[in-house]
């Protein structure tokens, strides 16, 4: 055997060495890959339920909101028939109705006035009357 087949014995087994070397890390990320695989899968297969819950849950959803709407529109609606009642009632009841208030008012205020200047009359009636006793004694 000669120097150079025996520097290639030498070269040939390092590399077998760092074959198997390099071997061992590749087997283990070959393992990894397949757990990520089933991982993923098991991942996907379990959403899909979940998808069609959530699709439902909005389904659902869009329904009621549909009701709200329908509900929002019934209530403006009436909102403005009452709006509508409210301003005849104003245009129709309203002018009398304050001319009434007022003509109320001003027979009150004269009734009491009327009561007040008759009450006057009577008091000093009444006192010239004391005045008149106090001077005959």
């Amino acid at each position: 055997m000669s120097a150079g087949q025996l520097a290639a014995l030498i070269a040939a087994g390092a590399f077998v060495l760092l074959v198997i070397l390099l071997a061992v890390p590749l087997l283990k990320l070959g393992r990894t890959l397949d757990e990520a695989t089933i991982a993923i899968r098991k991942a996907h297969e379990n959403t899909d339920p979940i998808l069609h819950g959530a699709n439902d849950t909005l389904t659902h959803v869009n329904t009621q909101l549909e009701r709200v709407d329908g509900v929002t529109a019934n209530i403006q609606q009436a909102s403005s028939n009452v709006s509508a009642l409210t301003s005849v009632f104003t245009a129709t009841l309203g002018g009398p109705l304050v001319k009434t208030a007022a003509l109320t008012y001003g027979v009150r205020k004269a009734i009491k006035a009327r009561r007040e200047a008759k009450a006057d009359t009577a008091g000093r009636s009444r006192r010239a009357a004391k005045g008149r006793k106090r001077g005959r004694r």
